[in-house]
């Protein structure tokens, strides 16, 4: 890719004469800040985006990339952060979609079968291509989005944050499969905001900011303090100075017996209790779908519909609004940001007093105080670096490490006295995710009691005082001795492969 430019219609450059060189089976990371550019010019690759200047040179060839239809037909395949499978249907069903094998009118299933099975087996992939895939766990669909990718003859495999969602172990069988894939001649990009994961597997790096290249790197030649310089302009402290522990006496979240079904009727959260005081992280480690969003939309007066108790702060909140609850001095970092953690069609502005409409410093009798609010507006833009035109931008038009910022911006500026965080810093950059990281910290310090979900265990090992692991809807594993627990013995608990029966020191009382 040479010289790429892309410039959108309000005016952003997203890519700023960007080029990139990839070689015949290498893997060659890609990152930057969340806004640095590297979506775009993947969307420019795959043909999702065409770029205002710049070519595309493919085995020495000028070319033109209409569409990612287009790119799959060149030799270009792409495995996306959430994963683009449909999960009615089976593996091999999945993997031939578009491309099946017919007889006559209509797919020959035996033909299909047998081509998924061909294409596992040549890669070293061992899965049943006749399970449907609702029923596989999330390491195992990703490996079928990239046999997806692979017989439709894939050279370049680009991945995006491959390993957001999985466990250590799936980690570690993720990197021995690429490797093959290497050796097989297979050029893979390697899209990572993990820096040790790009010096363990990755040959060559190529660092973007603010929309351009700031260079392509051998990796052995570069250290992850000088990779996160180059992406965020600054020194950026990849370590926490965690101050000593001093817990209150109050338990500021009591949950006893806690059972929670779906829409469906499937249990999620099993006869789940715990408490959590003032002046600690309690941490929920767990690969995706045991029961994490579950438990957090019946703590935070979402969902309703369960049995057992919540105490917050001593009150029950089972016959709590949402508002109620919130009147306790709760804050809440959705999992899903654009979906229930914003809304993207209003500004920064009024993102960041969606929860404070009520509150007399800035509501007035009839009106909002609007000279306070925009005072405290741009207070909060600074305060939390958020990177913006003006307090009145839409939030939808920012980044995603920004979006996050302002979220938390306007959930700590309450000055709660318990924070729920729902995988906080996942898909941001190294430096919006060291910023929140400081920030839950100060606030545990402060005496505020921290419930933190997240899939990253660095941040995971670095925050919390006492950590669980959670695997359909129960606790596998307790442990209040953090800095002891191995990331291979979390990863044994996280796939169920171990299972403590005894949880010691999940209650105080």
């Amino acid at each position: 890719m040479n010289h790429i430019m892309k410039i959108y219609g309000n005016g952003v450059v997203a890519n700023e004469d960007v080029s990139l060189e990839l070689r015949k089976g290498e893997i060659h990371a890609l990152l930057g800040e969340n806004g640095a550019g590297k979506s775009t010019l993947m969307k420019v690759l795959f043909g999702i985006e065409a770029p205002d200047q710049g070519d595309i040179i493919l085995n020495g060839q000028k070319t033109t990339i209409k569409s990612p239809q287009d790119a799959i037909s060149k030799g270009i395949g792409m495995v996306h952060q959430h994963f683009m499978l449909v999960p009615s249907l089976t593996v091999a069903e999945n993997i031939i979609l578009g491309v099946a094998p017919k007889k006559g009118l209509f797919i020959d299933m035996d033909k299909a079968v047998e081509a998924a099975q061909n294409i596992a087996k040549e890669y070293n992939f061992d899965i049943d291509v006749r399970q449907k895939v609702e029923e596989i766990p999330v390491g195992i669909k990703q490996k079928v989005e990239i046999l997806k990718a692979l017989y439709r003859n894939a050279e370049i495999l680009i991945l995006d944050e491959p390993t957001a969602v999985l466990t250590p172990q799936e980690t570690e069988e993720l990197f021995v499969q690429l490797m093959k894939l290497k050796e097989k001649g297979h050029t893979i990009i390697f899209i990572s905001h993990k820096l040790d994961e790009i010096k363990k597997i990755c040959n060559r790096a190529t660092i973007m900011r603010n929309g351009k290249s700031m260079g392509t790197y051998e990796v052995a030649d570069i250290s992850t303090q000088e990779m996160s310089r180059l992406m965020v302009g600054r020194e950026v402290s990849l370590k926490f100075d965690k101050k000593e522990q001093h817990l209150t006496d109050d338990v500021f979240l009591r949950v006893r017996n806690l059972t929670v079904h779906n829409a469906q009727g499937v249990l999620k959260v099993d006869d789940l209790s715990f408490d959590l005081k003032g002046g600690e992280i309690m941490g929920i480690a767990g690969v995706e779908g045991n029961g994490q969003s579950e438990l957090v939309d019946t703590l935070t007066g979402l969902n309703k519909k369960y049995k057992g108790e919540i105490k917050i702060k001593g009150t029950d909140i089972v016959n709590s609004s949402i508002a109620d609850i919130r009147a306790l001095k709760l804050a809440n970092i959705p999992e899903d940001r654009m979906t229930s953690g914003c809304a993207g069609t209003l500004s920064i502005q009024e993102n960041l007093f969606s929860n404070q409409y009520r509150s007399s410093k800035f509501s007035g009798r009839f009106f909002m105080k609007q000279k306070a609010i925009e005072a405290r507006s741009d207070e909060l833009i600074k305060e939390y670096m958020i990177k913006c035109k003006s307090r009145k931008q839409n939030v939808g038009m920012l980044s995603g490490g920004n979006i996050q910022k302002v979220i938390v911006a306007r959930e700590f500026s309450t000055g709660p006295d318990l924070i729920i965080a729902n995988q906080p810093t996942r898909g941001i950059d190294v430096g919006a995710a060291a910023f929140i990281r400081k920030r839950l910290l100060e606030f545990r310090d402060a005496g505020c009691a921290v419930l933190l979900i997240s899939a990253d265990l660095t941040e995971i090992f670095s925050l919390s005082d006492r950590l669980a692991v959670m695997y359909k809807g129960k606790f596998a594993g307790f442990f209040t001795d953090v800095e002891n627990v191995t990331e291979d013995e979390l990863g044994q608990h996280m796939l169920g492969i171990k299972h403590d029966d005894v949880l010691e020191g999940v209650m105080y009382e």
